[in-house]
């Protein structure tokens, strides 16, 4: 990506719909623009929504009427001209224009070009770009929230007291080591050990929301496994709201996996609806198994669905079996009915949590979704406060965590400063990396080719 020239990208998904944006920015936006409406002296009025012609330049024929939107520099998203073409949605519409667009003085978007550029003129950090990307992302309303939280600078904010203490504590140490022979008065270590100890309490406090910010973000996979006709798709709709399995009484039905995203308290679930497993010469049916048994490797918890009616059988007891060392809870199924019971429980270890279900009623199933998330639930889970989402920041806070360990360990040995500054130093610059005052180039491609074209 370069910071130069005149980048050109549509910003709505691509394919055939109402309303197709088009999107410029860069020192040419207006000119090419002028050229598209085809008046020279085209100078809308920034902020202010325009109603134009838009026109095939070699022979003036007009190809659509678009809302057009100058947003000047500085006062734009990227701190450049912005152009925004609003046009009607048609694929091959948006392709002509574009084309045209990257006949004049202007080349196609890298992926998040648009939201580096924003870094790169000072309108967004590191933190609060990475943000644009979530909140695009985002399955749930809890994963929105956060990352509407990270965009408005929340993450910035909440790092900056922490770089301005460690900035405390490093400049009488640099003092000392330039300036005085002595070593430091106790009284000024007892205050330099105090402000490390606070400082490696708050990065770990921030540190320790990861886990709940992780699971917000990326959610946790879910298979139901079971053998034949014991009610996987039923509880599976269930879980969804929504009749998305095919469910009748003869075993089999189901021969492959089928899996549907939800949201449980706030947390995107991908579901997983399994073939039943069981032994069979039915090749059709045995290629579903195989994908049941990846499936089950797959996932984060194995929900294994049982029939409460019946006694358990083989067939349960291997599917048990098969997944022991994985995560895994038992929803009895078919609490509703009369010959429901806990009959063979005994075979399989206490320790696995199993919650009594009807895919009929409904019942149970409150505590199912609780089940399924009570493994990786953490006490921040239900925080309103801001969460580390992005493993690239967990990483950066743990490695500042570790610095300012080392540092204090030295500090209680009586280390000389110079010894001290480098875990000090370090932790600055990991800090620093969060919001991209650090942050080295090459991990900035990296970051933005996650992005989308257009943003």
């Amino acid at each position: 990506m370069s910071r130069t020239g005149t980048i050109v990208a549509l910003s709505t998904p691509p394919g055939r719909s109402g309303i197709g944006v088009i999107r410029l920015s860069g020192p040419c936006s207006l000119s090419i623009t002028r050229s598209l409406v085809g008046e020279e002296g085209f100078t809308p009025e920034a902020g202010r929504v325009t109603l134009k012609k838009l026109r095939e330049p070699s022979t003036g024929e007009v190809l659509d009427r678009a809302l057009i939107i100058l947003f000047k520099a500085p006062h734009s998203f990227t701190g450049e001209d912005v152009c925004e073409l609003s046009c009607h949605g048609s694929p091959v519409l948006l392709r002509r224009l574009i084309d045209i667009i990257l006949g004049f003085d202007a080349r196609a978007a890298a992926p998040g070009e648009f939201t580096f550029r924003a870094l790169a003129n000072g309108r967004l950090n590191l933190s609060q770009a990475e943000a644009v990307r979530d909140l695009i992302d985002a399955q749930t309303n809890a994963a929105l929230r956060q990352a509407a939280r990270q965009l408005g600078g929340e993450l910035s904010a909440r790092l900056q007291p922490i770089k301005d203490a460690l900035l405390d504590i490093i400049v009488p140490l640099e003092s000392s080591l330039e300036f005085v022979e002595d070593d430091l008065p106790d009284i000024a270590l007892d205050a330099i050990k105090a402000k490390l100890a606070a400082l490696i309490r708050d990065i770990g406090s921030l540190a320790s929301t990861f886990r709940s910010g992780r699971l917000l973000r990326e959610g946790v996979k879910v298979t139901l496994a079971g053998r034949p006709n014991v009610g996987k798709s039923s509880v599976f709709n269930k879980l969804l709201h929504v009749d998305r399995a095919i469910v009748t009484d003869i075993p089999g039905t189901t021969r492959d996996s089928l899996s549907e995203l939800v949201s449980i308290q706030g947390v995107p679930v991908l579901l997983t609806d399994t073939a039943g497993v069981r032994a069979s010469a039915d090749r059709i049916e045995s290629l579903g198994i195989e994908r049941t048994r990846h499936a089950m490797a797959d996932a984060d918890i194995i929900v294994v669905v049982l029939d409460g009616s019946q006694p358990l059988t083989d067939e349960d007891l291997e599917v048990v079996g098969d997944i022991a060392e994985s995560p895994h809870l038992i929803a009895l199924n078919k609490s509703d009915l009369d010959t429901f019971r806990h009959n063979g429980l005994e075979h399989i270890d206490n320790g696995v949590p199993v919650v009594a279900i009807s895919a009929k009623t409904g019942a149970g199933f409150d505590e199912l979704r609780a089940a399924i998330l009570k493994p990786f639930a953490s006490p921040h889970m239900q925080s309103a406060g801001l969460l580390i989402t992005d493993a690239r920041h967990f990483d950066l806070l743990r490695r500042a965590h570790q610095s300012l360990e080392s540092s204090a360990a030295l500090l209680e040995q009586r280390a000389s400063e110079e010894l001290l500054l480098v875990g000090l130093y370090n932790a600055l610059r990991f800090l620093g990396e969060i919001t991209g005052e650090t942050t080295p180039e090459d991990v900035l491609s990296q970051i933005f080719a996650t992005f989308c074209i257009g943003k």
